[in-house]
């Protein structure tokens, strides 16, 4: 019988609308064999992800998802990392600071286009307190400045859109490194975000897997099947691993569904075995 799985989503306590458990129980009832929770900048959810996973018999890889510098947009997901170190918890504090100034400059930019958006909107309906664009997507949505939170990113905050702030705390090299210190293991998240050519992106990939970099996410939902086919390849042709998800956010993106994405994918348990092999896991 075939298992699924999705090493991609996100909670409240970073930018979704479910809560942990909620989200792990999603997974479940969507017959899924594992999920990640892999909210932004943050391991606060990861242990309510794991106690219910325990508790209703539902795989839960502890994960996160870093944004780093870049002149474009660039994450690094990390999966079975040590969410106890101290290191972690010291980083992970200086880009809450970040993050709040990123919101400050996203919300004043937004302003300056005319819309009525306020910090304290976006707070009400983030009930960590953790401030994402996908809460800015949800208002200007809500308030008719946008036809959906999609074409709220498309238009307005996705990178390149003018109310979008690219400030971060790591570069990509220590952010891997972060990850590797902790025991876990880095893949870079959804390529065609980087918006480079193929050679570029294999020589960024490249310098990255000589800080220790394991991977890169081959299956996601806005991949097109020749996007998925080609990264895949790539990372086979460069020695990396694989991994995969939809990057589920609940409500907050109400076109993706946990597991299947916009209703497409397929992410084999197999990744997942590969990535636990790496890990040592199984053997």
């Amino acid at each position: 019988m075939d298992r699924y799985i999705d090493l991609h989503t996100h909670s409240i306590m970073s930018d979704g609308s479910m809560t942990p458990s909620e989200v792990v129980r999603e997974a479940k009832r969507a017959g899924l064999a594992a999920v990640a929770l892999s909210d932004h900048d943050t391991v606060d959810g990861v242990k309510e992800a794991l106690d219910c996973g325990r508790e209703i018999g539902m795989e839960v890889v502890p994960a996160i998802e870093f944004s780093v510098q870049s002149d474009t947009e660039t994450h690094i997901l990390a999966y079975y990392l040590d969410i106890d170190s101290p290191k972690l918890r010291q980083i992970l504090e200086e880009c809450k600071q970040m993050r709040n100034y990123r919101n400050e400059e996203t919300c004043r930019l937004l302003n300056g286009l005319g819309f009525d958006v306020t910090m304290d909107e976006a707070r009400a309906i983030a009930p960590n307190g953790i401030i994402g664009r996908a809460h800015f997507a949800r208002i200007m949505a809500d308030k008719g400045y946008a036809p959906s939170v999609k074409e709220a990113f498309k238009l307005y905050l996705e990178n390149g859109r003018p109310a979008y702030c690219g400030i971060q705390r790591l570069k990509a090299e220590e952010a891997v490194e972060l990850i590797k210190e902790c025991g876990g293991l880095s893949f870079v998240a959804h390529l065609h975000l980087i918006k480079m050519e193929d050679e570029p992106l294999r020589k960024f990939l490249s310098g990255l897997k000589e800080h220790g970099l394991d991977g890169v996410e081959g299956y996601y939902t806005e991949y097109t099947p020749e996007m998925q086919a080609k990264y895949q390849r790539m990372a086979k042709d460069m020695g990396l691993m694989i991994s995969g998800g939809t990057d589920f956010h609940a409500a907050m993106k109400p076109h993706i569904s946990i597991g299947t994405g916009t209703g497409n994918l397929r992410i084999p348990y197999s990744v997942l075995d590969n990535i636990k092999k790496a890990k040592g896991i199984i053997r």
